[in-house]
């Protein structure tokens, strides 16, 4: 029997970690823990991981970097014949706030890149087996700024927006192979993004008056990961707490 994994992009802190401690505590699935630059705190998340029963192994790669994130993934399957990754949970992204007019284009580039290219990277070497097995989950953390639109974040809302995009096509080609694909879209959530904000004068703007935590986001990916969300797919779902629907 295979051994089933899911993979999740930026996940050793945050939002990522939330959701990949969720999907080996309530699904049982191994986890494939992505991460870029911090090693540390990857290692701590996969330990919490691990402790839930389940095995947790880190590969790092820069999701933008094509060739990087292909070879990572293609020595990983080597090494792990034995492995399936039935769940891919796009979440790495940045941000690089700036009104428009002054917006660099090496911060342009690379939030674009980091979600945009970063999607593309991650699923493309990964769909044909998902489709072979005629089973998957895909699953990408998008963003109100993506439906919405948010000052200050023309280049984040572009690259988010184009996402939705792309999980609303990718749903179409690839159903009736049971491969879903569904993105979720948080408003303002506890965590290292939303760290410099004034989260007392926002939270007067969300109608349930208060951010989000990251286990509420992780809880609505296990779900959609899960075999009760079979007959879900090209969605966008919202959770912002009232702020936007």
């Amino acid at each position: 029997m295979k051994k089933k994994y899911a993979l999740v992009t930026g996940a050793s802190r945050g939002i990522g970690k939330a959701i990949a401690l969720k999907l080996a505590a309530d699904l049982n699935y191994n986890i494939l823990l992505n991460y870029n630059f911090s090693e540390e705190a990857a290692l701590e998340a996969k330990q919490l991981i691990e402790a839930t029963g389940v095995s947790c192994e880190l590969i790092q790669f820069d999701v933008k970097e094509t060739e990087q994130v292909k070879t990572k993934l293609q020595i990983w399957a080597q090494i792990n014949p034995e492995a399936i990754i039935e769940v891919v949970v796009n979440n790495a992204g940045i941000t690089s706030d700036g009104l428009f007019l002054w917006v660099k284009p090496e911060d342009w580039h690379s939030v674009i890149n980091t979600s945009l290219n970063g999607f593309f990277n991650v699923t493309q070497p990964l769909l044909k087996n998902m489709l072979t097995n005629r089973y998957g989950r895909i699953i990408n953390i998008v963003s109100l700024s993506g439906l919405k639109g948010k000052a200050g974040q023309v280049n984040y809302s572009a690259a988010k927006g184009a996402v939705i995009a792309a999980t609303k096509a990718l749903a179409q080609e690839i159903g009736k192979r049971k491969v879903t694909v569904n993105a979720v879209a948080p408003g303002f959530i506890v965590s290292d993004m939303t760290a410099g904000v004034d989260e007392n004068e926002l939270k007067k703007l969300v109608p349930l008056n208060r951010f989000g935590e990251a286990e509420e986001v992780a809880e609505l990916v296990c779900f959609l990961a899960s075999k009760k969300a079979s007959y879900i797919t090209g969605e966008v779902i919202n959770i912002n707490g009232g702020l936007y629907s």
